[in-house]
């Protein structure tokens, strides 16, 4: 950073990789840079000192932009998407998909338009869906207190009926998360204790639903160590399971390509990782092993098979010899 009046270096900071876009916050405490796959914060109070590093895309980070309110910092990448992070939290809360890799990056006033370049010379204009206003309904009256007691001391007969009211069916917080594309927030809950041990059928449900909907590789992505761990955890626990393993086994696969990178910064992760890793291929040997079983049982079954139709057809035949030799005679 320089002095725009002596021209001469305040503060200088080292990224690690060529940058290739620089953010400064409006308080002037604040400066975002953006290189290689990361995305770093540091602070220019302390003279520069690294507040957070993200590395939540797969390729070189090209733009950088904060919104209005200062309480989201966006990110585009070559790896055709935008993460909106918290500037609170650092944690990505959002996450926008394109059709080629993002060289330019804005937001217009209010943060009602997202505006994004794109390498196929593509620019990408999105609006955000404003809410209709509630027009003003007039005020319905109340019904009586005498609508809600009638019926209440009716004694009933002996030729009666009573059908009950059926009862009203409540989502479950988890339902709501996916309901609302809370894809993260619904993996949370179903990793909970409560949720992972008691009903780990739940928790492999909402697997298969997040893969269906091609959203598993996001819900997994930016976790911190204690989140990583929970889902290792849940993994190792019940992945040797024959009706989860399928579901795990895919999950697995997804993990592992996305912290590869980072394995060997936490020494707890990289132990349940080899863990993991030992788990799979064993579950894969033993797949393979029934598949190798399965065909030996078709080829005995076949050859069952064929002895006793051999055997009704010769015993046909000699029938039917008696038969003409009878008649014959």
């Amino acid at each position: 950073m320089f002095d725009a009046r002596t021209n001469q270096s305040v503060i200088s900071v080292e990224h690690g990789q060529p940058v290739e876009s620089v953010l400064l916050f409006p308080s002037g405490g604040l400066l975002v840079s953006a290189g290689g796959r990361y995305v770093k914060v540091w602070d220019m109070l302390k003279g520069g000192q690294l507040l957070v590093s993200l590395k939540n895309h797969h390729k070189t980070v090209t733009c950088l932009c904060l919104s209005s309110s200062g309480q989201r910092l966006l990110s585009g990448s070559l790896d055709r998407k935008v993460k909106v992070y918290s500037t609170t939290s650092y944690k990505v809360v959002h996450s926008f998909d394109y059709a080629a890799s993002i060289l330019s990056l804005a937001l217009a006033h209010e943060d009602e338009t997202i505006v994004v370049g794109m390498t196929n010379g593509i620019l990408s204009v999105k609006h955000r869906k404003s809410e209709a206003k509630k027009d003003s309904l007039p005020r319905r009256r109340r019904p009586a207190y005498r609508t809600f007691i009638k019926g209440k001391n009716y004694m009933k007969q002996q030729d009666d009926i009573l059908i009950n009211r059926p009862s009203k069916k409540h989502l479950e917080l988890y339902d709501r998360d996916l309901k609302n594309f809370r894809i993260s927030k619904a993996l949370d809950r179903v990793l909970e204790p409560s949720c992972a041990i008691k009903t780990p059928e739940i928790t492999v449900s909402i697997i298969k639903e997040l893969n269906r909907r091609g959203v598993l590789a996001n819900a997994l992505a930016g976790r911190d160590e204690k989140e990583i761990s929970r889902v290792l955890n849940f993994l190792i626990r019940n992945l040797s399971q024959p009706r989860f393993a399928p579901v795990l086994i895919n999950a697995a696969e997804i993990i592992i390509d996305i912290y590869l990178p980072v394995i060997g910064q936490s020494p707890v992760v990289d132990k349940k990782f080899l863990l993991l890793q030992g788990l799979v291929e064993k579950e894969i040997d033993y797949q393979r092993e029934l598949l190798e079983t399965l065909g030996m049982m078709d080829m005995l079954f076949a050859t069952m098979t064929r002895k006793g139709s051999t055997s009704l057809l010769q015993q046909n035949t000699s029938d039917g010899f008696l038969e003409n030799k009878k008649i014959e005679s």
